[in-house]
């Protein structure tokens, strides 16, 4: 009986193009790399919409009151009273912190706002951000130092016009970023000391 050997050439070029076929048969598609990308983003929806619309609203606060107000618009009869004696609308520039610390380092707390906002994307998973209540408190965060950081870098200075008095005392004039950076951190703040009880 005559047996033909298989030819190692042949075998080798069959097994490699077996192996090859195999590769390309687990690289993803563009469609399954599509989706995954949506799952992930979906994954961070509510930081995501809560971001957007911090900043949206913080914006476009800020556009009506440039447009309606002069800066330096803080007192009667420049001012718009909403509730006379407690409540104004005002126009003024700040270019420190919360309560005018800082004041004049307009570029430090522009940078600071900048490595903050990197440092929370680059540790999104250490963070736990998926966690819902993570997630508000964050988008909150993130919406208003955006906020504030476009107007650092927009015009040198963020934009403030909510003016609260309680009798004699005034509260310091801030704006929708403010409130959203310290509902942000109050969240925090308040859901890290209920776990650790």
């Amino acid at each position: 009986m005559n047996t033909r050997r298989a030819d190692p050439g042949a075998t080798r070029f069959f097994s490699s193009l077996f192996e090859m076929a195999l590769r390309v048969s687990t690289i993803p598609s563009i469609e399954s790399v599509a989706l995954g990308r949506r799952r992930r983003i979906w994954a961070y929806r509510w930081f995501v919409l809560l971001a957007v619309s911090i900043f949206a609203l913080d914006q476009i606060s800020k556009q009506l009151i440039f447009h309606h107000l002069p800066l330096g618009s803080y007192y009667p009869p420049e001012n718009i009273p909403i509730i006379p004696g407690f409540f104004n609308l005002v126009h003024v520039g700040n270019t420190g912190a919360a309560w005018s610390l800082f004041s004049g380092r307009s570029t430090m707390l522009a940078l600071l706002g900048i490595f903050t906002l990197g440092a929370i994307y680059y540790w999104r998973h250490s963070l736990g951000l998926r966690m819902l209540w993570l997630q508000i408190s964050f988008g909150l965060l993130c919406g208003g130092i955006a906020g504030n950081l476009l107007d650092r870098v927009r015009q040198g200075y963020v934009t403030d016009f909510l003016d609260f008095h309680f009798g004699n005392y005034v509260f310091p004039t801030f704006n929708i970023a403010d409130s959203g950076i310290c509902i942000g951190v109050g969240i925090y703040l308040w859901q890290s000391f209920r776990a650790s009880r």
